[in-house]
């Protein structure tokens, strides 16, 4: 039990609910990891289609964004929950918080990395082309790895969000932190328990930011040579 200024504030849960919160926190740091991967790979695939010059796959893009990005992530976190195991697909909650995530963040990775990608100069993808690269060669050797040194900063921000709304599996049962942070407050006082897990979250996140921050550096370093 921690007092400052006459206010107790107890941390006694942690006995009862140590193991869970270790579980939870495991939890939240794996489908935040997978959810990572997915997403940048299908936010980067959604990106390349919408900068294309190819109509249906522009509008294949564009179409995506708009809508994932304008629906509840809740939303789309119980269709996958509900919907597909009725036409016979059934995930586990944590396969369901990782594709609900990877979905979500996505699309707004999606919009970061198309801004990158816009922000490199046309010469650089004509120049590829003139020396016998295909569209997805020059995309990837040439166009991509310069746009990403550009979006460092949203990109690193887009990431510490994923790991925020991970706490969104919560609805479905999903097992990570914030489920027995739910569980926690129905036998604990709640502000010690929201308090405990406001600083893991922070513990998770803050180092995210500061590495987003080292890499933007680096490279800037690199950049001015």
């Amino acid at each position: 039990m921690v007092e400052r200024s006459g206010v107790k504030v107890d941390f006694s849960f942690l006995e009862s609910y140590g193991e869970e919160f270790y579980d939870g926190l495991w939890t939240t740091i794996s489908v935040s990891l997978l959810a990572l991967i997915f997403s940048l790979i299908l936010g980067t695939v959604i990106a390349v289609f919408r900068i294309s010059g190819v109509r249906l796959l522009e509008g294949f893009g564009t179409a995506y964004v708009e809508f994932i990005r304008n629906t509840p992530l809740v939303a789309q976190i119980f269709f996958v929950f509900f919907a597909l195991p009725a036409v016979g697909i059934k995930f586990s909650q944590f396969m369901v918080g990782t594709i609900g995530l990877s979905i979500y963040t996505s699309s707004y990775i999606a919009e970061v990395i198309r801004a990158g990608i816009q922000s490199v100069p046309r010469g650089q993808m004509e120049a590829a082309r003139s020396s016998g690269l295909t569209y997805i060669q020059a995309m990837t050797h040439v166009i991509l790895p310069q746009a990403f040194k550009l979006i460092i900063p949203p990109l690193g921000n887009q990431f510490i969000n994923l790991v925020k709304n991970s706490s969104v599996l919560a609805v479905i049962a999903g097992g990570e932190l914030m489920y027995f942070t739910d569980q926690a407050t129905t036998e604990s006082d709640v502000t010690p328990v929201y308090l405990f897990v406001a600083v893991v979250y922070l513990v998770l996140t803050i180092p995210l930011s500061l590495l987003v921050n080292y890499l933007e550096r680096r490279w800037m370093k690199k950049e001015a040579r």
